[in-house]
């Protein structure tokens, strides 16, 4: 019956999808282009997350990363070449970004198996699913049929990507442009259940909140002495420390329970308790965790067709880091 109920999602999502989504792509794609296809995807990222179960926060979130910045057409890999600075190489990406080697052994695999087949944003996108299946037990089908983009631009990652102080307003506003909806964008916020930040994303809240307070009155006081503990003033560019310290590799509901508690990084996380309609989300999403990884699986799936490149669009890279 749930296999039934998530072929209903995923058409019903396909269906609504706003004139500026991709709604050509579909799942099984690959059935009879190339079968092995998604197997591949997984058996490299299972073997990657064994060796290090960060790589699954990396590549979920480099999927967004990649949606974000000209849809989800694979432009996040491209690699920087002479004076053209790619995406990868934004502050928003770079040294936070992780994963980029999953890609490229799923990709040398596949065109081993079949060449010019399956697209980077597609192994991308197969490999965001298949780190939550590995980081939270829940599956979803993802519709596939993306083709390769052909521009990366550090200066578009830089104006596309939200930064972690971002109000409520701002934050709705960018997944508007999106074509999310404010519910979506509480929703995908989930995923700062797992991974890691550097301490100059958040360092603000703790020595800089604003003229009159050093430390953001909205932090728990014994959180915030533990992460000043971690983080010291003026930190390493290259500390971090984990998002949810008591279980970073469990992509659960518990990102909820700790903005409740006010024991979340960033701005932006700690914002969604500040209008009744987010807040009552947050609420909800704490009390149930099937009920979030349902609701979460639906928005990636919506999240996956931003403007996306189908049909003769685009290309199909034969190496994720360079355009053909």
């Amino acid at each position: 019956m749930d296999f039934i109920m998530r072929a209903l999602v995923v058409f019903m999502v396909g269906f609504c999808l706003p004139a500026h989504l991709g709604a050509q792509l579909e799942v099984g794609f690959y059935d009879d282009k190339c079968a092995a296809a998604e197997s591949i995807v997984e058996e490299e990222v299972r073997g990657a997350l064994n060796v290090n179960s960060g790589f699954g926060a990396g590549l979920i979130r480099m999927h967004f990363h990649d949606c974000f910045v000209r849809g989800c057409d694979g432009s996040v890999l491209i690699d920087s070449t002479g004076s053209n600075r790619a995406e990868k190489d934004s502050p928003a990406n770079n040294p936070s970004l992780r994963g980029f080697e999953v890609i490229d052994r799923a990709k040398l695999r596949l065109e081993g198996t079949c060449k010019g087949v399956v697209s980077c944003a597609d192994i991308l996108a197969f490999a965001a699913r298949d780190s939550v299946q590995v980081l939270s037990g829940f599956y979803y089908d993802v519709p596939a049929g993306r083709r390769d983009g052909r521009v990366s631009l550090a200066s578009e990652a830089d104006t596309n990507l939200p930064p972690p102080v971002f109000t409520l307003s701002q934050l709705t506003q960018f997944f508007a442009a999106k074509g999310l909806t404010q519910a979506e964008m509480v929703t995908l916020s989930g995923a700062h259940a797992i991974g890691r930040s550097h301490c100059t994303s958040f360092g603000n809240r703790l020595y800089s909140f604003n003229t009159t307070t050093a430390q953001d009155p909205s932090l728990d006081p014994t959180y915030a002495a533990q992460l000043r503990k971690q983080c010291p003033q003026n930190p390493n560019a290259t500390l971090v420390v984990p998002m949810n310290p008591a279980a970073p590799y469990s992509l659960d509901n518990s990102y909820y329970s700790n903005i409740l508690a006010n024991r979340v990084l960033f701005t932006s996380d700690q914002t969604l308790l500040s209008s009744s309609s987010t807040a009552g989300l947050v609420s909800q999403n704490s009390r149930s965790p099937y009920l979030w990884l349902n609701r979460f699986a639906d928005a990636m799936i919506k999240m996956g067709q931003i403007g996306v490149l189908t049909g003769n669009a685009g290309e199909i890279r034969s190496n994720c880091r360079v355009i053909n």
